[in-house]
């Protein structure tokens, strides 16, 4: 799938979501932006003020953070003058070296690691070896398709060998971080995103800013509720793209987060059959059971998390890992476009 195509999904998305978001009360209107700059996809920031200046001012200081984690957390360039993930997986005479970073790395990195450790390790940032030569061979399909190719299971495998989280050495008092691996490399993909939407939205939580939903590439947060004090409703979109349906369920949410991983939205096509970006740590393959799963939690870095490792999992090990935890609800549609639900998940439907 084209960069612009996906793009365009999200923007229809992004369009049609805001006219369910309700009208504005007589102390408030609703404003919108949008950009299209950071962590590869559209951000979208909706918001009650009673000022376009006012929805400005906090609308900026929403991008100017995400910015920084964009530029903190990319493994994909690197910023003159200025130490991030990408620079942590460089080599420097066949060695990584150790790298003095900024405390927002250190704490996505710990962070990380928690989460490799609560979805047994279904979610593992140090499978940069292996993400990054599928990623090569995606972007590849991509501008080629008539020779796109799949990754030799050889290279796979032994790229796998480079993926023990353990060789990721975190010193907090020096705010360093080395990778003692030097074949190994780091990818935060499945965590980065949310990760950075839960911080902003906390952030604007503890100064008192309300009435608020950033979406980043389907990672949204809702601060808050809306300015009349009703919920905010989301769409999920529907994974079936030959559907007259573009939303298989809507949700009304006050606070809390909505993420959903897909098959459909990163891909590339080898002989006739289609290859996404979710990777299965076991398989070192797409993982092909589901077609999207959807995580609602009040942590929106969780969330992200958590519906990465579901995809990878067995429906019936995911409903005992999403029942097992405390206000994490979750949806899957499988193959077969047949849609299960955790315990609490229907409460959260309009």
């Amino acid at each position: 799938m084209k960069k612009k195509f996906i793009v365009l999904i999200l923007l229809l998305s992004l369009i049609l979501l805001p006219s369910l978001l309700g009208s504005c009360n007589k102390e408030t209107t609703k404003y919108t932006s949008y950009s299209f700059d950071y962590f590869d996809t559209v951000t979208s920031i909706v918001g009650y003020a009673k000022s376009e200046e006012e929805f400005n001012e906090i609308s900026e200081r929403i991008l100017e953070e995400l910015e920084e984690y964009h530029k903190l957390f990319t493994i994909y360039h690197r910023y003159e003058n200025f130490e991030n993930l990408c620079t942590v997986n460089e080599l420097v005479n066949g060695e990584h070296r150790t790298v003095t970073v900024d405390k927002k790395i250190i704490d996505l990195l710990e962070y990380s690691k928690e989460m490799y450790q609560k979805t047994n390790g279904k979610v593992n940032i140090a499978m940069g070896s292996v993400l990054s030569i599928w990623h090569d061979y995606r972007e590849n399909g991509i501008s080629d398709p008539a020779n796109a190719k799949l990754p030799p299971m050889e290279k796979l495998t032994e790229a796998s060998k480079h993926t023990n989280i353990e060789k990721l050495i975190i010193d907090k008092n020096a705010g360093t971080v080395f990778l003692s691996d030097p074949n190994m490399k780091l990818d935060v993909g499945a965590i980065a995103k949310g990760y950075a939407v839960e911080m902003i939205a906390k952030g604007l939580e503890n100064d008192g800013i309300s009435g608020y939903v950033l979406n980043v590439g389907g990672n949204v947060r809702t601060v808050g509720t809306k300015g009349d004090g009703e919920k905010w409703v989301v769409g999920i979109e529907n994974p079936d793209e030959n559907s007259e349906e573009s939303y298989i369920a809507y949700l009304e949410l006050s606070g809390e987060s909505l993420v959903t991983s897909g098959s459909y939205q990163r891909y590339y096509i080898v002989d006739s059959k289609r290859y996404h970006h979710i990777i299965d740590p076991e398989t070192l393959m797409p993982s092909d059971k589901f077609l999207s799963v959807s995580v609602v939690c009040k942590n929106s870095a969780d969330g992200d998390a958590i519906s990465t490792a579901l995809f990878c999992m067995e429906l019936d090990e995911g409903l005992e890992f999403v029942n097992s935890l405390s206000s994490v609800e979750a949806m899957w549609v499988d193959v077969d476009g047949n849609i299960h639900y955790s315990n609490g998940f229907k409460n959260y439907i309009k």
